[in-house]
Protein backbone atom coordinates (compact mmCIF):
# COMPACT_ATOMS: atom_id res chain seq x y z
CA UNK A 1 0.00 0.00 0.00
CA UNK A 2 1.13 3.34 -0.84
CA UNK A 3 0.04 6.68 0.84
CA UNK A 4 0.20 10.33 -0.67
CA UNK A 5 -0.38 13.22 1.48
CA UNK A 6 -0.71 16.60 -0.32
CA UNK A 7 -1.47 20.03 1.47
CA UNK A 8 -3.25 22.36 -0.86
CA UNK A 9 -4.10 25.57 1.13
CA UNK A 10 -5.89 24.94 4.66
CA UNK A 11 -6.87 21.52 3.26
CA UNK A 12 -4.92 18.17 2.51
CA UNK A 13 -5.40 15.60 0.28
CA UNK A 14 -4.46 11.80 1.25
CA UNK A 15 -4.34 9.15 -1.09
CA UNK A 16 -4.03 5.56 -0.65
CA UNK A 17 -2.99 3.05 -3.39
CA UNK A 18 -3.26 -0.83 -3.32
CA UNK A 19 -0.15 -1.65 -4.73
CA UNK A 20 -1.63 -5.20 -6.23
CA UNK A 21 -5.26 -4.01 -7.54
CA UNK A 22 -3.61 -0.31 -8.78
CA UNK A 23 -7.11 0.62 -6.53
CA UNK A 24 -6.62 4.11 -5.79
CA UNK A 25 -9.09 6.17 -3.52
CA UNK A 26 -8.39 9.79 -1.53
CA UNK A 27 -9.95 11.42 1.24
CA UNK A 28 -9.37 15.86 1.68
CA UNK A 29 -9.02 16.74 5.48
CA UNK A 30 -8.78 19.79 7.18
CA UNK A 31 -4.59 20.72 7.38
CA UNK A 32 -4.96 20.82 10.86
CA UNK A 33 -5.77 17.20 11.13
CA UNK A 34 -2.88 14.50 12.29
CA UNK A 35 -1.01 12.79 9.48
CA UNK A 36 -1.79 9.57 11.11
CA UNK A 37 -5.84 10.60 11.30
CA UNK A 38 -5.54 11.61 7.50
CA UNK A 39 -3.48 8.04 6.67
CA UNK A 40 -6.28 6.09 8.58
CA UNK A 41 -8.93 7.41 7.40
CA UNK A 42 -7.82 6.68 3.72
CA UNK A 43 -6.60 3.37 4.73
CA UNK A 44 -10.27 2.64 5.69
CA UNK A 45 -11.43 3.88 3.01
CA UNK A 46 -9.59 1.54 0.79
CA UNK A 47 -10.16 -1.26 2.83
CA UNK A 48 -14.15 -0.83 2.06
CA UNK A 49 -14.00 -0.09 -1.56
CA UNK A 50 -11.46 -3.40 -1.94
CA UNK A 51 -13.90 -5.63 0.37
CA UNK A 52 -16.52 -4.06 -1.76
CA UNK A 53 -14.92 -5.30 -4.80
CA UNK A 54 -14.63 -8.74 -3.29
CA UNK A 55 -18.27 -9.26 -2.99
CA UNK A 56 -19.09 -7.77 -6.19
CA UNK A 57 -20.14 -4.26 -5.64
CA UNK A 58 -17.20 -2.72 -7.47
CA UNK A 59 -19.25 -0.47 -10.21
CA UNK A 60 -17.03 2.04 -12.29
CA UNK A 61 -15.81 4.42 -9.70
CA UNK A 62 -17.59 7.75 -8.06
CA UNK A 63 -20.46 9.20 -8.33
CA UNK A 64 -20.45 12.45 -10.67
CA UNK A 65 -23.14 15.49 -9.52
Amino acid sequence: MYLEIVQMGNVCRCSAIDARTNIEVSIVAPATYSRYTMEQNAIRKLRRVLEQREQGGGGSGGTVA
